[in-house]
């Protein structure tokens, strides 16, 4: 019997390491990685990126993989700090920077955990600091460029409007992605030896002064992919329309509120790039450090259907209605 016992008490051991390892084999698959989102403001491009994003991540891993901490600063810095210490806090396993201030913010807060812009301008201007010759940082951050071919743009401007005599420039002074462009599309502009004079606005609270100041000493006005401004566009409609004065925009979102034309990507699919770029860093199949700046492909030529008619503009017919 007592044999007996010892056997069946070994027999139950065993079973139970077995069981044991089988729910320890189990629990590991059920790995979910968490992921934080710091948007710097709410509107259309960025919502997009954001969304292309985390879809790209739950396609390749599936939603019971991947919890989604997702925070929106309403433009503000110092809740843009806020958001990035909490998520560097909770040691979450990526950080997604979507937009400027936040790559800068969070590019700041850690060197250990991986970071991914999207949204992002010029990551050499946000860093401060050059790309390596694979076009990677060689630090915790990579991430996708939303830059479209400024040269483009300016020739758009050429092409709708050949008879301006000086362009606007548009912008916020507070953002280094905006600042990069305008610099830029300076360069182009004086290469046509077209006049431009920039009008810059520190926050949403003057947008609606400077714009009426650009309206009133120029035929045209030029506002580059500004976080600021896309989040204003009814503020600066409202001064353009009725002085009729048009915009070129530099994205889709900036030029449906308030312009007329724009040279631009999609921010979903450069969101979902850059989920797909997370899934390769959360995996471990690639190194942050070592992946280099994905760019937006195949930007589209769209206009304001409803504007350019109040307007009395005429667009040709390569360009897409939004």
């Amino acid at each position: 019997m007592k044999k007996t016992a010892i056997i069946c008490l070994t027999l139950l051991m065993c079973m139970a390491t077995v069981f044991a390892g089988g729910s320890t084999e189990k629990s590991a698959e059920k790995t979910t990685y968490n992921v934080g989102i710091c948007q710097f403001v709410q509107h259309v491009a960025l919502d997009a990126a954001t969304q292309g994003f985390e879809d790209a991540i739950t396609d390749a891993l599936g939603k019971d993989k991947v919890s989604f901490n997702y925070q929106n600063a309403s433009a503000d810095m110092a809740t843009v700090t806020t958001i990035i210490n909490s998520l560097v806090s909770d040691k979450v396993d990526l950080i997604l920077a979507n937009a400027t201030p936040p790559l800068q913010s969070a590019a700041a807060a850690t060197d250990t955990i991986p970071i991914l812009g999207t949204s992002i301008t010029d990551y050499a201007t946000a860093l401060g600091m050059p790309l390596d010759s694979t076009g990677a940082t060689g630090i915790n951050v990579s991430g996708a460029s939303d830059l479209a071919p400024l040269d483009k743009q300016a020739d758009m401007i050429k092409e709708l409007f050949p008879d301006a005599k000086n362009v606007g420039l548009l912008y916020c002074s507070a953002e280094a992605n905006s600042i990069y462009q305008i610099t830029e599309m300076e360069k182009y502009l004086d290469n046509m030896g077209i006049k431009h004079t920039r009008y810059a606005f520190t926050d949403s609270n003057d947008v609606a002064s400077v714009t009426q100041s650009a309206c009133s000493g120029c035929d045209v006005i030029y506002i580059p992919t500004d976080n600021t401004a896309a989040s204003c566009t009814e503020a600066i409609r409202n001064v353009v329309e009725p002085a009729k004065v048009p915009v070129v925009a530099g994205e889709e979102g900036i030029c449906s509120g308030c312009g007329v034309a724009t040279l631009t990507i999609s921010y979903y699919d450069l969101g979902y790039t850059t989920g797909k770029m997370a899934v390769q860093v959360l995996t471990g199949a690639s190194d942050v450090a070592k992946m280099p700046i994905e760019y937006a492909a195949n930007p589209i030529k769209k206009y304001n259907a409803e504007l350019c008619q109040t307007l009395g503009i005429s667009i040709p017919s390569d360009y897409t209605a939004i």
